[in-house]
């Protein structure tokens, strides 16, 4: 399930590239009185990702941007909807970094994959990170912990990685087994990117990537996983907004 925030903006504003910390932040606030309350110190997969705020260029005041949180779990979607409402009818600032905005309309909107035929386009790199003990495996040399993917290294391990990502969080989020398989069919790299992120307070440099994922002949089961997998967000780092992907039909 999604939620589609449209703010207003009470002032001139640039757009911040250190959003994602600040716009994390956000989120936990709403919810540090529900029944959500102890999400953010538990040690597993929290089940949301959010979009950049878009259109993605300086704000003049009164102009208006748009935000996505999304989540497989339609209560937690339905919180911060009941949250978001409450400072919309109240009029109430909401102040995100240095933005500041009014509440001006709130949508929750179900992704249904319909078709056999499609395309996801990734609003927010792909974070993916291949752990020592598969170095070997797919060629690295690196004494570090992990790497990030990136495109000098094996395409196999950001297949694997992608892949296995989703169906650990769809087990975990079912609390039941599933038989893996292959979900995607054709992958078009657009890009590498680079971001900084602040976490406990210091910024550290991320590299993810930007991909096109095209369809054609898709499974009832590829349709249900992936519906799942576009509400969790693609890859790691998700609460921080990270593998953000929109559907194109």
């Amino acid at each position: 399930m999604r939620l589609l925030v449209t703010f207003e903006a009470l002032k001139d504003q640039s757009y911040e590239k250190l959003y994602h910390h600040k716009f994390q932040g956000f989120i936990y606030n709403l919810i540090r009185d529900t029944e959500y309350r102890r999400l953010h110190d538990m040690k597993k997969y929290k089940f949301f990702c959010f979009s950049n705020i878009y259109p993605i260029k300086p704000m003049k005041e009164h102009e208006k941007r748009n935000w996505i949180v999304s989540s497989p779990d339609s209560g937690f979607i339905k919180i911060l909807y009941s949250k978001l409402n409450e400072m919309k009818e109240r009029g109430k600032e909401v102040r995100i970094g240095e933005y500041l905005f009014r509440i001006k309309e709130l949508k929750m909107l179900r992704l249904k994959i319909k078709k056999r035929n499609l395309k996801l386009i990734t609003a927010t790199p792909i974070i993916i990170r291949i752990p020592r003990y598969k170095y070997e495996k797919y060629g690295i040399k690196s004494k570090r912990k992990y790497e990030f993917w990136r495109p000098s290294h094996n395409f196999e391990a950001f297949v694997n990685q992608l892949e296995g990502n989703i169906f650990k969080k769809w087990k975990e989020f079912h609390s039941k087994e599933i038989d893996e398989f292959p979900l995607f069919e054709i992958y078009r790299f657009r890009k590498p990117v680079s971001n900084h992120l602040v976490i406990d307070g210091n910024e550290i440099v991320v590299i993810g990537s930007l991909w096109e994922f095209h369809f054609s002949r898709l499974s009832q089961e590829q349709k249900k996983i992936l519906e799942f997998a576009i509400d969790c967000g693609f890859g790691e780092r998700n609460t921080y907004g990270f593998g953000f992907v929109n559907l194109k039909s």
